[in-house]
């Protein structure tokens, strides 16, 4: 389905692309702290929000 080549340039390019997520992160960091103090629980109320909607799907199954 994919050829040597096509394999070898996906996984290369996926190595160079989590390289700079974690760098630019890093980087970041420190803004990231101070500009979004408490956006943890955010995540939290949408993934209760999703985990509410898949137990109603459950119970009304």
């Amino acid at each position: 389905m994919f050829s040597n080549g096509q394999i070898v340039f996906g996984i290369l390019f996926a190595i160079a692309f989590i390289i700079a997520l974690i760098y630019t992160y890093r980087k970041d960091l420190n803004l990231h702290k101070r500009h979004y103090k408490g956006s943890i629980w955010v995540l939290v109320a949408f993934i209760c929000f999703i985990l509410f909607i898949v137990s109603i799907k459950y119970i009304f199954k």
